[in-house]
């Protein structure tokens, strides 16, 4: 694929403006893709995540060690450093030949000419196999893939529901909006809690609208119109988003929730400073260690159009600017091994991306005490809109959020928001290709 530069500082501008979710790293310096012969470089942004590394680590030694035709090496970045290194050397045109990109990221990234389509047909995990949200596609193309998902919870203590008279839901009966509301109401007059519910109000970047873009679906709203990817005005401007806010605030108001939470909310909710939280299946097993089965996984609340949780992770792909796209395709195509997944599953506390997978995980095996959480990736993950314009949008939709709590009138936040949106869709002629 030629390497499109007209579109380069619209698409960086997006890009440098998303964060991720989770991890960190060691720094390495840029190379160009296929530098040596049939030397491939790879990037990750996992450096200061040494379980998920040490994965990556051994499939690399694996490949290396199979066959004599390519090598591949590494290079790792910290994740704060990530995202703008690989504008850096897509502007240049150095990017490395294999590199890991943020799910929500992918179109963005193949839109704006860094990344191209892959094939991976004959590799042993059929990509049709996958949980949908570990696949990036863009166009109807398939640009990338991910060994693993997240899915967004609620854990409380079953002794204080109970003892609040507050009932435990199921995936059958999850909490409405009203029982939900009673339920804080409840645990907030009891005097035990300052603020009943966690939902990690201290973040940055991607976890707001990771975090709470699902709630706003639940309402009936969205981030952008996902019937043509045009416009956010009815959707994130729309009634039924206000209404959401309107909820979201009133959270901060009625002293339910932190309007800023600690810089450990996980810390503060097993230390019994909150009732409820809102986090990620990555502290599951810290929550369950601790807790034993007094822990209760909760399904996200329904609050009118169906319980939702965020979808997508991050994935592999491979660069446009790949001078070796053989032996790229090789590498990606040999780690998609039932193996390769068990262990990232294994060693990052993450979904795995196939039911294969999952059966050699106990945890994660029907009946197991983590399956639940596999079922709520399946039944109400939603991917994040799939438009080089996400990056932009995941921004001011966390611009807004932040001014909500902060007290600003949530039909203007959002109506503001909105507009910003729809300006920038114009100004890049709605990212068409």
């Amino acid at each position: 694929m030629m390497f499109r530069t007209r579109r380069l500082a619209a698409a960086s501008v997006a890009v440098t403006a998303a964060t991720a979710l989770v991890a960190g790293c060691t720094s390495g310096s840029a190379s160009t893709s296929g530098a040596s012969g049939d030397t491939l470089t790879l990037w990750t942004h996992n450096a200061g995540n040494s379980v998920e590394l040490d994965v990556v680590k051994k499939i690399i030694k694996d490949f290396n060690g199979s066959q004599d035709k390519y090598k591949v090496k590494l290079q790792a970045f910290p994740q704060s450093d990530y995202n703008n290194s690989v504008v850096a050397a897509a502007s240049a045109r150095k990017l490395p030949c294999l590199l890991d990109v943020d799910g929500p990221n992918v179109a963005n990234w193949a839109w704006g000419g860094y990344l191209d389509p892959i094939d991976v047909s004959d590799s042993e995990v059929p990509v049709l196999s996958q949980l949908a949200s570990t696949v990036g596609r863009y166009n109807d193309k398939l640009y990338a893939f991910g060994f693993y998902d997240v899915s967004l919870a609620f854990f409380a203590r079953k002794s204080v529901l109970n003892a609040n008279g507050v009932r435990v839901p199921t995936m059958d009966k999850p909490w409405t909006k009203d029982e939900f509301n009673a339920a804080l109401a409840k645990l907030k007059k009891s005097g035990k809690f300052e603020y009943p519910l966690e939902m990690g109000t201290g973040g940055t970047g991607e976890w707001w609208s990771y975090a709470y873009s699902p709630q706003l679906q639940s309402f009936g709203g969205d981030l952008i119109d996902r019937d043509d990817y045009k416009t956010a005005s009815g959707t994130l401007g729309g009634e039924n988003a206000v209404e959401w806010a309107t909820w979201f605030h009133s959270l901060v108001a009625k002293d339910y929730m932190a309007k800023k939470s600690g810089a450990d909310p996980n810390k503060d909710f097993l230390a019994g400073k909150s009732a409820i939280q809102w986090d990620g299946s990555w502290n599951a097993a810290k929550n369950a260690e601790k807790l034993g089965d007094d822990l209760a996984i909760i399904p996200p609340v329904d609050f009118g159009n169906g319980p939702k949780i965020g979808g997508s992770s991050w994935q592999w792909a491979m660069s446009s600017t790949c001078s070796n796209k053989a032996g790229a395709q090789a590498w990606l195509k040999f780690s998609r091994q039932t193996k390769y997944f068990v262990d990232y599953a294994k060693a990052t506390s993450t979904i795995p991306a196939t039911d294969d997978a999952a059966q050699q995980i106990a945890d994660y095996q029907p009946g197991g005490k983590f399956d639940v959480l596999v079922q709520f990736a399946r039944k109400y993950a939603m991917v994040r809109p799939a438009t080089p314009a996400y990056p932009y949008i995941s921004t001011e939709f966390e611009k807004a959020s932040k001014d909500i709590l902060a007290g600003a009138d949530p039909k203007d936040a959002l109506g503001q928001a909105a507009k910003s949106i729809d300006n920038n869709l114009k100004t890049n002629n709605y990212y068409s290709n």
